[in-house]
Parts: C-alpha cells; structure tokens; sequence
C-alpha cells in the first residue's frame, strides 16, 4: 500500500476529459486537494462536479498550457488556494491526425506548443514552489507514439512525445536540486472521446493488435501517475513506464495470432 496523499495540492492539466480527467479522478479518489486546469471551462467544471459528487475535492482553473502567463498565473493561483503544489501531472496534449503532405506549418506549431511547450511551461511554474516546500513531484503523459511507435497522420504529436522524454532527462538532473522527481507514463491505446472520435474500425484493430486485447482505461494511466508522486517512488526520477497492454510487444501481426 503506497503512503496516504491525502490533503496534497496536485494540479492536472488537461484533466477536464481524457486521460487527464482520470487522473484526477484517481488522485482525488486517494484524498488530494486537485486542480483540473484546462481551456474549456464547462467541460472543466463538469470533471470537477464529477469528482466532487463521488466524495473528491476538486477545483477548475482556467489555463491556456500553451501561454506562459496562463500557465504561471494558475499554478501561482493554485498554490495560494491549496498552500503550495506538492505534484504537476503535466497531461495536456492534442492530436490531430494530419499526414504531413496535408498538413499547414501552423498545425504543428500548435501541436508542439499544446504537447511539448506546454510541458516545460508546467514545470518551470512548479519550480518556486518545490524550492518552497522542499520537494515535488512532476509527471509527464508522453505516450508509446513517438519514443516507439508510428502511425500516419501523427508527424508532429509523435515528434513532440518523443520531445518530452528528451526535456525528461536535463529536466531530471536540475528538479534534483529541489528534491523534486519527474517521470513520464507512456500509454498506449486508452479508451478515450478522442479515441471514439477515429471510429470503431480503429478501435476495434487496435484492440485486437494488443496481447491482452482491450483497449487500456484511463485509469490505468491514472494509477501509474499515482506511483510516481508516491513517497515510495522517491528514489525514482528521470524515468518511464509504458502503460499499453503490450501493444509494442508483437514483432508482427503473425505474433499476435499466436496467442
């Protein structure tokens, strides 16, 4: 059993739908003071009515994780409302699937912005706070797209989790002067509305691409997240787990039918 969080101040970015949403949702089923920051403010609020009527305590601020003021002024906000941050999952991300022939240069800006800017934005943010408190926890949604895999149409998302674990490794060395740890969860294929939205020919092939043939919950990446802003995950820091199924596990579809 991992040592109780209870009554900590985490904010989750992006946590109004998605994987984020399950975060929070797993962070403020073990106690934790949440911060669901996002853009949307009604999508925003609904996670936080969702959480708070399942005996959570959570709170929606608005942020743009792309602007740096944006970002500052809701961290600064929330460590005012919750004396301090103890844990940053920073999950906000986007991707739109355009192959590279179809897509504008201003699309993968957004997208580097939204992905990978967003995540150094969070935790330089974060950075006065562990000073603070002496400590801190940082953990990055990256994904298997990117650092392992490819799939057309994911140029510029891919390029930008693959962009996040290269921020992980300097990030890593220099958060160690606050006593503070940054790790990434790498999923795979989590049922998401953003997964619904490419079909369930999609969601049906990858499913069946993965060994334990399902697609993952969001709480499975919630749960992971978990472990790293542990105490007993203290000793761990600069890492990743990969949070798939198995997905990236077959060398080819003949595998998978072996099993």
């Amino acid at each position: 059993m991992l040592t109780s969080i209870k009554d900590r101040s985490v904010i989750v970015t992006g946590g109004s739908k998605g994987i984020g949403r399950g975060i929070a949702r797993v962070f403020a089923a073990q106690g934790a003071n949440v911060a669901v920051a996002a853009r949307g403010e009604e999508s925003g609020k609904a996670a936080c009515d969702e959480i708070n009527a399942a005996g959570g305590n959570a709170t929606f601020y608005p942020c743009d994780v792309s602007n740096w003021d944006s970002v500052r002024n809701m961290v600064d906000a929330v460590a005012k409302a919750n004396g301090g941050i103890d844990v940053m999952c920073a999950n906000a991300g986007a991707f739109p699937q355009t192959k590279m022939v179809d897509m504008d240069p201003a699309e993968w800006d957004q997208v580097m912005a939204t992905n990978l800017r967003s995540a150094f934005f969070s935790v330089k943010a974060c950075i006065p706070h562990f000073e603070k408190a002496g400590k801190g926890r940082v953990v990055l949604t990256s994904s298997i797209t990117g650092p392992v895999t490819g799939f057309p149409g994911w140029s510029h998302y891919g390029a930008s989790k693959a962009g996040q674990l290269g921020f992980l490794k300097t990030a890593a060395m220099e958060l160690s002067k606050y006593n503070t740890t940054i790790n990434a969860v790498m999923p795979g294929n989590i049922y998401t509305e953003g997964l619904q939205d490419l079909g369930q020919e999609y969601l049906d092939t990858m499913a069946a691409s993965i060994p334990l043939k399902r697609l993952g919950a969001v709480e499975d990446i919630g749960n992971a997240a978990l472990f790293f802003a542990s105490d007993e995950a203290a000793y761990i820091t600069g890492q990743t787990i990969v949070v798939d199924g198995g997905q990236i596990l077959p060398e080819s579809l003949e595998a998978i039918a072996e099993i």
